[in-house]
């Protein structure tokens, strides 16, 4: 399928991995929905490429639909589906102090990451399946996005890893579950790529990370994640699929 005239939704998309793969499907003439929670981010970036700015809560239905039913006026029903919203997190089960790590910490990392994607999924998927078949029968695509957490989870990173790890226990049975509406779904897993949260880490500690990367040892650019995205889309073939993109890094325990 290709991007150019298509609806497209992004959620995350006022920051980061979301923002380039919003700007990445403007740049190829998609009409654009950028949502997300930070209503400001999701403006600035919208004004930016000419799409449509849409607050939402990605965990929460009703704020979700309402961005849906806006983007839906907008520009028609979205055939291009990208889940970025997410949060990271990282305590350890026994903290410093003896304690065990709260309960709600987890719960909020899951709710957000793995309950808010799949919240996502289903919404989105069910309009899409409205919708009449190009050719080949396809209708839509849907790209999530997990980690190499889900893999490679370090110290810490228990609430992460399985947030991420469902959305790679799920891309599958999504996909299967979709073929018959003529809907495809990938997801990405990133390694450690230059999001305003790296960013925010101090000179040296991002060099020391980069160079764990084997080749290339550098830490990966929003851009090129979403080229891969956008590559998805228009690879008519690419279904069910989970795919690493992190410069053959394996993350060591801590």
């Amino acid at each position: 399928m290709q991007i150019q005239g298509h609806s497209a939704i992004v959620t995350g998309g006022g920051s980061g991995l979301g923002e380039a793969v919003a700007r990445e499907l403007a740049r190829q003439g998609g009409r654009v929905a950028v949502l997300d929670v930070n209503t400001a981010g999701a403006q600035r970036v919208a004004a930016d490429i000419g799409g449509l700015a849409c607050t939402a809560d990605i965990t929460d239905t009703t704020s979700l639909n309402a961005a849906l039913d806006a983007a839906e006026a907008a520009h028609g029903t979205a055939r291009i589906v990208m889940h970025i919203a997410g949060i990271g997190s990282a305590k350890r089960v026994v903290g410093k102090d003896g304690n065990p790590a709260p309960m709600e910490d987890f719960e909020r990392v899951v709710r957000i990451n793995l309950l808010g994607t799949y919240n996502a999924v289903r919404l989105t998927a069910a309009r899409i399946a409205k919708l009449p078949p190009l050719d080949g029968g396809e209708r839509g695509v849907m790209v999530m996005t997990a980690s190499v957490a889900a893999f490679d989870g370090q110290v810490g990173q228990e609430a992460y890893s399985a947030s991420k790890g469902g959305i790679v226990g799920m891309t599958l049975p999504l996909a299967r579950d979709l073929a018959q509406h003529g809907v495809r779904v990938c997801t990405i897993a990133p390694g450690l790529f230059e999001t305003p949260l790296l960013l925010q880490l101090p000179e040296a500690v991002q060099q020391s990370l980069a160079a764990s990367i084997p080749f290339p040892p550098r830490l990966g650019k929003p851009q090129e994640f979403a080229e891969l995205a956008a590559h998805i889309v228009s690879n008519g073939h690419l279904n069910g699929e989970v795919i690493r993109l992190d410069g053959a890094l394996r993350m060591a325990p801590r």
